[in-house]
């Protein structure tokens, strides 16, 4: 697919009104993304886990209009947020040439969280994924006829110019990004990953430690731009690629101990090259750290397959096999809770993606 044949040339511009309501889950990668060319291209790939319970719902309502701007309300949790509107203006502006009824209608954006907003779980894939799916619903509603796979190939490609990582939230359970030698893949959109996956990766554990809440920082759009210049992009996005080779290679076989030197290299490579870019930054916090070593220590003592990842901020996610759940929730309980936010954790799971409510 190009970028062209993801353009709107005909629709039925006679619907007057009407409404679609998807739910999109958020997604951890294991194979970080770290570094962007221009229109949210990356430059490396990525592979991600898709999560269950931590998702975005979102409704948008659409009444046609005379006026040629666009013309959109949000509401978040039920309350009129104006917060929202700029980075939805962005969107729009990126998306029109492939949606061109846009400026049609208007649209009442009535989203929420399955998780607390303000928990520092980054929100933009889910919720960027599950607006572009219902304007996708809108496009059909519209009279486009979808073949196969079309209609999540395109949603997948808006949500990026939404949020780079949002593309990889339609579907489930792991989804690759970009382009590699490794595995069937796209710059523009996320595709699911069809090799091989052993018993031990099925029903995946995620319980993610809310040890900051707070805005980040540096913000991600700052982090990737300092990617440009860095002493060690080159090296770093070569490591993307051959990370995702042993990785492919991993889930087949379903080594864990070589999953868990894979995605916790990943983890803290992510936030090397934040401590290394000028200006350079620290995400983590001194409650990261414990809690990476009580893994550790936690891990060698018990024999365990336990690992951690990190996004771009200080929360640990927690993954695990799912025949360690109980071992590895009564420890959460016991040692990790105290560096959390308040005690905050979430339990969640590795999700099939994005559905239509």
């Amino acid at each position: 697919m190009t970028e062209q044949d993801f353009i709107l040339n005909t629709y039925n511009n006679n619907i007057e009104k009407g409404s679609v309501k998807w739910s999109s889950p958020s997604n951890i990668a294991l194979v970080k993304y770290w570094g962007k060319k221009e229109h949210q291209i990356p430059e490396n790939p990525s592979i991600s886990f898709t999560l269950s319970d931590c998702k975005t719902i979102t409704e948008v309502i659409y009444t046609k209009k005379e006026s040629k701007d666009f013309s959109f309300d949000v509401y978040f949790e039920g309350e009129k947020n104006e917060a929202f509107k700029p980075k939805i203006q962005t969107f729009f502006e990126r998306i029109e040439m492939y949606m061109p009824f846009l400026r049609n209608y208007h649209f009442r954006i009535e989203t929420s969280n399955t998780f607390p907003h303000s928990s520092g779980i980054a929100s933009s894939a889910s919720g960027m994924s599950a607006l572009a799916l219902c304007l996708m619903s809108v496009e059909e509603d519209l009279g486009v006829d979808y073949a196969d796979d079309y209609f999540n190939q395109k949603a997948s490609f808006l949500a990026r110019l939404g949020s780079g990582s949002a593309c990889r939230s339609v579907e489930g359970e792991l989804v690759v990004w970009g382009k590699n030698e490794s595995t069937e893949s796209s710059d523009l959109y996320g595709v699911k990953f069809e090799g091989e996956v052993h018993k031990n990766f099925k029903n995946y554990q995620d319980t993610i430690l809310l040890v900051d809440k707070g805005e980040k920082q540096v913000s991600s759009t700052v982090g990737h731009k300092l990617m440009f210049g860095h002493p060690f992009a080159k090296e770093r996005f070569a490591q993307a690629h051959e990370n995702l080779a042993k990785l492919k290679t991993i889930l087949a076989s379903g080594d864990l101990n070589e999953f868990v030197k894979v995605v916790e290299s990943e983890a803290l490579t992510l936030h090397a090259m934040m401590m290394t870019s000028m200006p350079y930054f620290i995400l983590m916090k001194p409650n990261t750290l414990e809690i990476i070593n009580k893994i550790w220590k936690f891990r060698e003592q018990n024999n365990s397959n336990v690992c951690f990842t990190l996004d771009a901020g200080a929360n640990v996610h927690v993954l695990y096999p799912e025949n360690e759940k109980e071992t590895v929730l009564n420890f959460i309980k016991k040692e990790l809770t105290q560096y959390c936010q308040n005690g905050h954790y979430i339990c969640d799971e590795i999700g099939l993606g994005a559905n239509r409510i």
